[in-house]
């Protein structure tokens, strides 16, 4: 009996996801922390749990030492290991690990892929392509480091998730607009990053104990960071059914991961092909993918992606089909002013035409709030042996299907 425990500050969604697939392995015994009480969860996952600790914070690695010892205080049984989805719980995860003794992802490793700088110093150390960074704890540092960056840049939290606080600055005056917003110091820096003119990619991937195991490759249409900062385009992502033309990444991926320190878990790269052909790692994060690529992967390979990942971090096992099919996401996002969805039209124009594509939708409705994230209200996923169909098909959805906020 494998007995494991997971961290999940918030009875989120997608965690609960990731949790519901490690439950369904059989030989878990499966205990929660968490800073919420036991009935945030859905009542059928509670009768699939044997201990849960609520604790102070579970964001913080103490707490989870705290949490954990509860846990293995009521199964009066060591707990083999201790698991996380969450971007900013990796590196308090991995500290609490380290002093419970469990395997996982080292401080030093969680560390190297949670600080972009330092990511960036450790993949250049290694002679590994990536952007030009500068990092700054006062605005004389930041404009300093803005002379080595050039413009445009990215500036950003060092330890950002989610393109959240992270803006293009093409003007000196651009970049000190955002710093009278959002002031560095010591405690909190700033991450400048040269922009990269070209096509990103995300390269999803598994290791384990050191060894490259899985890859999955993404194509951003367009960019996550304009996405951002254009509040009205829409966007896709699309899994092409052939890597052939990812050398590049297929050999500069395994290695950032060593040279980062990954061991035994799954990590999501972002990453640009310049117009020159030349690549350039934006960052690596030491966790599964968020945005539904976990679910495009699962299509892509006819695999249910959560379960993998759910037999790497307990058992150390990897099990995933070929790649049969080429998938893409188109991201619903709702135009204009407001702060609920008035209205989605466009649906029963392409529904008859894409239907036998479609794997699987989650379509806005009308009164629901704004969504806080880049992804959007909603979703369409599509599915096809032939790339080129996928990538049609994403287009005339995020060409006739629009989401009106009033």
């Amino acid at each position: 009996m494998h007995h494991c425990v997971f961290a999940v500050p918030f009875a989120m969604d997608n965690t609960l996801r990731f949790v519901r697939a490690v439950a369904s392995l059989p030989g878990v015994r499966l205990g929660i922390v968490s800073q919420e009480p036991v009935d945030r969860l859905p009542k059928d996952l509670r009768q699939e749990i044997s201990a849960y600790a609520q604790v102070g914070d579970a964001m913080k690695s103490d707490s989870l030492v705290q949490g954990v010892r509860q846990i293995a205080g009521q199964w009066g049984q060591k707990v083999d290991s201790l698991l996380g989805i969450l971007e900013p719980l990796q590196e308090p995860l991995a500290e609490a690990r380290a002093k419970l003794g469990l395997p996982g992802t080292s401080p030093e490793a969680a560390g190297n892929m949670r600080d972009k700088a330092q990511m960036k110093d450790t993949l250049r150390q290694h002679g590994l392509p990536c952007a030009r960074h500068g990092l700054g704890g006062s605005i004389p540092e930041i404009l300093r480091a803005a002379e080595h960056t050039g413009f445009p840049l990215v500036a950003k939290p060092p330890d950002g998730a989610g393109a959240k606080r992270t803006v293009r600055c093409d003007s000196a005056a651009q970049l000190e607009d955002y710093l009278r917003n959002f002031p560095p110091n010591p405690s909190k820096p700033l991450l400048l990053e040269e922009f990269i003119q070209g096509d990103e990619f995300s390269f999803d991937s598994m290791s384990l104990n050191g060894k490259h195991v899985f890859h999955s490759i993404s194509s951003y249409t367009p960019t996550p960071l304009e996405v951002v900062q254009t509040p009205w385009i829409q966007w896709c992502v699309l899994l092409p059914r052939s890597l052939d033309e990812f050398s590049d990444i297929l050999d500069a991926g395994p290695r950032s991961l060593t040279a980062l320190g990954m061991q035994t878990g799954m990590s999501h790269t972002e990453w640009f092909r310049r117009p020159d052909g030349t690549l350039a790692i934006s960052e690596v994060a030491a966790r599964p993918p968020g945005a539904q690529f976990m679910s495009l992967i699962s299509y892509a390979h006819d695999t249910d992606m959560y379960r993998a990942w759910a037999a790497l971090e307990t058992f150390g096992q990897v099990e995933i089909g070929p790649r049969s099919y080429a998938v893409g996401a188109a991201y619903l996002r709702a135009q204009g002013q407001g702060r609920r969805v008035r209205g989605v039209s466009g649906i029963e124009k392409v529904k008859d035409e894409l239907k036998e594509l479609v794997v699987e939708a989650k379509l806005p409705k009308p009164g629901m709030p704004k969504s806080e994230s880049y992804e959007g209200e909603g979703y369409v996923i599509l599915r096809d042996e032939d790339t080129e169909t996928v990538r049609e098909g994403l287009q005339k959805l995020v060409s006739n299907i629009r989401v009106e906020l009033g």
